[in-house]
């Protein structure tokens, strides 16, 4: 649920991890238990795994996935303390691991020791009566449950009240974790993934929103090449449209199974919004990001315009930084937010894009001193957590969510002067350079519409974009 609707203006340039398995499956995690089989109408990512559990998945086409299983995202006091001492000195992220690793041992577990539907929905009544709780977080938190379990009913997925109740329980006690002691992220943020998992966290929530049989990936050879060029040590950046705040965990389960080096290591330039909002920063943290003020809500507070412009300054220094060490993939929305439907059509569109934020980023890559490339992205997975119709400046939206396909599709690699030969100055370029990267997008897009709003499938693959299902293919 993590949105990155971010945007770098100009002007500021100077339980268990197997919470998808209903409760009523007993897993042995023993070495020499006999390995589980189950059905699923959804692949489990080869990335959660376990060397004692096997799962079987029969997807669509009667092909099988064997996958493993991990064991525990939520680790018992002494493999806690061991794990996060142990990624502090290898990350060299101890300041933040520490604090995440103080917090979680301080914390209650109210939450996921919940057995029922109603025993969550009163905890979350019975702290906010003793103020532990503030209202408007109580209510987004049941609102969120509620809404949660609708799309979870809507999937087919066997037992899905025992995955709801998984999946929220987790969610909630990471959110109230957070309300007792809230988690300041710095300008640059690295996934934390011990010693919870918040990245796997992130990826069991969204997974049982999304119908995988009607979703499709574009052009899986060039996310081959983009992989290939990050291991041969170049930079990548992802210019593409913004449709959800479960944009990253949607790109990463799309990609798990075929490039788990693009869905785990992505740097989202991310919004102050999903950093601050309690019920979106639990999935924030499972992700890399760059945190920066969009331009749209720059001036919310005219009190915080300088403020924001200084942790603009800091967020762009840290991104340069990255970018000179290589073999990074970061991703950016230069809309600045996420799309909207027209307000007279009801047609959902790619929001445009602000030119400077692609020169910018055009220039960051270029002076690193590494070779980089840019590359046109699509999305579409408004459906399944659409956006408020309007920009809010308030913080704390309504989340509505739904079970529906999504598509992600990737176009080949624009270059600069490939697009701006003709031009008569900078200002022309880098007009015709951004509208080049936006009118790719918007192509892609309106291909992955037809295959699923219009339920065309594989068959509305184009000379441009050939889509494919890799959740599908025999592992």
């Amino acid at each position: 649920m993590l949105s990155s609707h971010l945007n770098l203006s100009s002007s500021s340039s100077s339980s268990s991890a197997i919470a998808l398995l209903p409760r009523a499956f007993s897993l042995s995690t023993s070495p020499n238990a006999p390995a589980a089989k189950l059905s699923l109408p959804f692949p489990i990512s080869r990335a959660v795994a376990s060397p004692w559990i096997s799962v079987r998945y029969s997807p669509p086409r009667s092909t099988f996935l064997r996958v493993r299983v991990m064991a525990e995202l939520v680790q018992d006091k002494e493999s806690t303390e061991s794990v996060a001492a142990a990624a502090a000195a290898a990350s060299g992220s101890g300041n933040e691991n520490e604090k995440l690793n103080a917090e979680a041992k301080q914390h209650s577990r109210i939450f996921v020791d919940v057995r029922s539907e109603e025993e969550l929905l009163s905890v979350i009544a019975k702290e906010k009566d003793e103020g532990r709780l503030p209202p408007n977080v109580a209510a987004g938190m049941e609102e969120l449950f509620h809404n949660y379990k609708n799309a979870v009913f809507q999937s087919g997925i066997p037992h899905p009240d025992e995955i709801v109740l998984s999946n929220m329980s987790v969610a909630l006690d990471r959110i109230f974790l957070d309300v007792e002691d809230p988690f300041i992220f710095p300008p640059y943020h690295k996934a934390a993934r011990e010693p919870f998992d918040y990245y796997m966290f992130g990826q069991n929530y969204i997974r049982p929103l999304i119908d995988f049989r009607n979703s499709y990936v574009g052009n899986i050879p060039i996310f081959d090449e983009i992989r290939e060029k990050l291991q041969e040590g170049h930079n990548v950046v992802l210019i593409s449209n913004h449709q959800t705040e479960a944009d990253p965990a949607v790109i990463a389960l799309l990609l798990e199974g075929t490039h788990s080096l693009i869905a785990e290591n992505m740097t989202y330039v991310a919004g102050d919004r999903v950093v601050t909002d309690p019920l979106c920063k639990p999935f924030s943290l499972g992700r890399n990001l760059i945190c920066v003020y969009s331009k749209k809500h720059m001036f919310d507070v005219p009190e915080l315009v300088e403020m924001k412009r200084r942790s603009n300054t800091r967020s762009l220094k840290e991104m340069a930084l990255l970018l000179r060490g290589g073999s990074h993939l970061l991703w950016i929305a230069p809309s600045g937010g996420r799309d909207r439907p027209n307000p007279l059509t009801g047609e959902w569109y790619p929001a445009p894009f602000d030119s400077a934020v692609v020169d910018n980023m055009r220039r960051l890559v270029e002076h690193s001193g590494v070779p980089g490339h840019l590359y046109p992205l699509a999305l579409l997975c408004y459906d399944i957590m659409p956006p408020p119709r309007q920009v809010e400046k308030e913080i704390g939206e309504r989340r509505v969510i739904t079970f529906h396909g999504v598509g992600l599709s990737v176009g080949p690699e624009i270059k600069l002067n490939e697009v701006t030969s003709t031009c008569n100055d900078s200002e022309e370029a880098k007009e015709a350079y951004a509208r080049a990267l936006y009118e790719s997008i918007t192509a892609q897009y309106n291909i992955l519409k037809s295959a699923i709003h219009d339920k065309k499938g594989l068959e509305a693959s184009t000379a441009e974009v050939s889509f494919s299902q890799p959740w599908n293919d025999e592992n």
